[in-house]
């Protein structure tokens, strides 16, 4: 098949020559290609300097923060650190089970050892040792050691990753040794899914590569979008360490800014190195056009106020998308929505200075190592893809026809979506041979199936005995165990009680919140496992808000960029089918297990609880970026002509083929860690993947091609009242 570039020119008007008169971007362009020795070495020492700091990224970066701040359980959980000698919820448990009664000398010397290996960290407050009655199993055979927590959440998962692999070591000879508890949780969940996304980044790498010299016909076009990921991972990776030694930052924060990094460079890369070719090419085609140095120059003048300023918009849909996150009090929710806004400055600065002065410096050097069959097929037609022209013309004379079509597909995808559950991960989320998870077996099996998931409750002392004569009669607990006043003369005391259900089961939501009802004011309830219910009712509830205003600031980015308040509202209301589409397919797969033999999971029953807030910005900020691309391409091809049919025709010839390999590669990207071994990059594989390829294909493709059509002229109408109060910005060069 022959490549787009080599056919004949498409039946798209011609523009009227662009005037030599950069704007501020377009200087920005041309300075940097001046100055091309200082933007490279300013960029090496950045990438240098924060590079340096790189490789601390997997130990400098929190693991714990998975928690609302501010709610009950949270104060739950300090309270008995400061006044009860660390018995918080983030306390390390270190199950001892063995094949005779944990009394049997060798076994108590294992315990022993055990308990000495807890106490030389200085994480650690105190080790209780097991309790016949209350940590030692009604067979005998299994204890419980209880490892004070000294340090805060994140330290003690820090803890957890140092002591776990010593205290597994202790096992033998009829005697295993686990750890346990929460933070040991997250310990192994981050561990696990770090190296999960790890590898599927690594496979992910050679497809783009594969992709973007199909795409370009060049490997040295093809490597450019490369380089500027590379530059943006590196710095942005760095800098998440600095930022990190002033508050605590999720070592998920790292994992998606990585996988954001590497789309949108693609993204931003593409577009402006093939509004680049194009550019070369039609200065070339013009009489008298110098196509060396100075023809590159102005290629990159003519291409940063273009497909630059685009770019920038997109940049800032982004972050603003993004932004709306940092409205739900979780810290390692907030992290991981803020370290991908970092890594998506770098890439922005990286695409407006580093990526210019490399495309001047190229020339034509650009479509370089061209493949066998396309050295002489490289080079990008002025007028855009044909084919995408022709695509564009089809939709125009029959609009309706393919927009219902797209719109009926998205809308039955997005049906399943109504039924959605979400809830917090489960164990059931962590490989067989965790740590955590084997744990959490031997204690379920030795002391009930809710013993992983004991409550914690702060009462008065003058309530305590209340208090627990309640907790023992109330439906849904199986056990209450005698309540620990606290030695520092605070006046409280600490009741635990052992639920009758699985810590994900359902049911232990309702317990919790009828014991919350009926319990005494005053009295708080937390716990593990109530901390995750906690952080789900904030999650849920913070959904509505995060949506609204994600929707918001994305209709006032693109109308302050666009000026035109129709075409803005639908650009942004059609990005919600493919997001709906998306968590259908998800409810489907993850929830109703549909396809999980061929990709190797066990189903829930849920989908993660964070997964509606955090996707839906990432889709939403994706989705707009796309949306971006074309409208800018839409109103730069009306600016020059106002003729609405050759707006519509003339953006999907010019940016529909970057959609078309942007997606790809995004999909392609996303799709691999489907392929990973937990669930959650599963999850945000399928998820993020699905989306991109439905909004591509169905939406900027399709569905907003057709609203150009069928709004005609109105799509860029602007009222005169709203032209006096907003900025005049176009996209038409000069």
């Amino acid at each position: 098949m022959n490549h787009p570039a080599a056919l004949a020119a498409p039946s798209v008007p011609a523009v009227d020559e662009p005037p030599d008169r950069p704007g501020l971007l377009g200087r920005l362009g041309l300075w940097s290609v001046a100055h091309v020795k200082a933007v490279l070495v300013g960029w090496l020492v950045v990438v240098a300097g924060l590079g340096a700091f790189a490789p601390q990224v997997t130990t400098a970066l929190s693991g714990a923060g998975w928690q609302a701040d501010g709610s009950e359980s949270v104060q739950v959980r300090e309270l008995a650190q400061r006044h009860f000698g660390g018995r918080a919820s983030s306390a390390l448990q270190i199950v001892v089970s063995a094949d005779r009664p944990v009394t049997d000398p060798a076994v108590r010397q294992v315990i022993e050892r055990a308990g000495e290996l807890a106490a030389a960290d200085p994480r650690v407050s105190v080790v209780v040792p097991p309790q016949p009655g209350v940590t030692v199993g009604q067979d005998g055979r299994t204890a419980v050691l209880l490892a004070g927590a000294a340090a805060s959440p994140d330290d003690m998962v820090r803890a957890a990753d140092d002591l776990k692999g010593s205290l597994a070591a202790l096992s033998g000879d009829g005697v295993a040794v686990h750890a346990t508890g929460a933070s040991v949780l997250w310990s192994d969940f981050n561990e696990a899914n770090h190296d999960a996304m790890l590898r599927s980044e690594v496979m992910s790498w050679p497809v783009t590569l594969a992709i973007l010299v199909l795409a370009f016909g060049s490997l040295v076009a093809a490597g450019l979008p490369l380089l500027l990921t590379l530059a943006g991972l590196v710095a942005s990776a760095g800098s998440l360490v600095l930022v990190s030694r002033l508050f605590p930052v999720s070592i998920w924060a790292m994992n998606f800014a990585m996988m954001f990094a590497l789309a949108l460079g693609i993204d931003y890369a593409l577009f402006l190195v093939v509004r680049y070719r194009a550019a070369r090419a039609a200065r070339a085609a013009r009489a008298g056009a110098d196509a060396g140095r100075e023809g590159s120059a102005g290629a990159v003048a003519e291409t940063m106020d273009t497909a630059g300023k685009a770019v920038l918009l997109s940049g800032g849909t982004v972050l603003v998308s993004l932004s709306a996150v940092l409205l739900v009090p979780s810290p390692a929710v907030r992290s991981m929505a803020g370290g991908i806004m970092l890594a998506v400055l770098f890439v922005l600065a990286a695409t407006l200075t580093l990526l210019p002065a490399v495309l001047g410096r190229l020339g034509h050097r650009v479509d370089a190592l061209a493949l066998p069959r396309r050295r002489r097929t490289v080079r990008a037609p002025a007028d855009g893809s044909p084919r995408f022209a022709a695509w564009g013309e089809r939709l125009w004379r029959h609009p309706v026809r393919y927009g219902a079509v797209a719109l009926v597909a998205l809308l039955a995808l997005a049906a399943p979506v109504v039924g959605l559950r979400t809830a917090m991960p489960s164990i059931a989320v962590l490989p067989a041979e965790a740590d955590a998870r084997a744990g959490y077996a031997v204690v379920q099996r030795a002391f009930g199936p809710g013993a992983p998931g004991a409550l914690q409750v702060v009462a008065p002392a003058g309530q305590a005995e209340t208090v627990a004569g309640q907790l023992a009669a109330a439906p849904g607990i199986a056990g209450v165990m005698p309540g620990q006043p606290a030695a520092d003369g605070s006046g409280l005391t600490l009741i635990q009680a052992v639920p009758s259900v699985d810590p994900s089961s359902p049911e232990l939501e309702r317990t919790v919140r009828e014991l919350r009802a009926g319990l005494p004011d005053g009295v708080l309830v937390g716990g593990a496992a109530v901390e995750n219910l906690d952080l789900q009712a904030l999650l849920t509830a913070k959904t509505p808000l995060v949506i609204g205003a994600v929707l918001l600031l994305g209709f006032l980015l693109l109308l302050v960029a666009l000026r035109a308040p129709l075409i803005s509202a639908l650009g942004t209301l059609v990005s919600l089918l493919s997001t709906g589409a998306a968590f259908g397919v998800a409810r489907l797969v993850f929830q109703d297990g549909h396809g999980a033999g061929l990709l190797g999971f066990t189903s829930q029953g849920f989908l993660d609880g964070w997964a509606p807030v955090f996707f839906f910005a990432m889709i939403f900020a994706i989705a707009m970026d796309y949306t971006v691309f074309l409208l800018a391409a839409a109103k730069e091809q009306y600016e020059r002509t106002g003729d609405p049919r050759r707006a519509m025709v003339g953006a999907l010839a010019h940016s529909g083929r970057v959609v078309f390999a942007a997606a790809g590669v995004m999909v392609a990207v996303f799709f691999t860690f489907a392929l990973s071994g937990p669930l959650p990059p599963k999850e945000m594989g399928i998820v993020l993947g699905t989306a991109v390829l439905l909004d591509a294909a169905l939406v900027r493709l399709v569905l907003l091609p057709v609203l150009l059509r069928l709004t005609g002229r109105a799509a860029w109408h602007t009222p005169r009242w709203l032209d006096r109060l907003l900025p005049k910005v176009t996209f038409s060069h000069g």
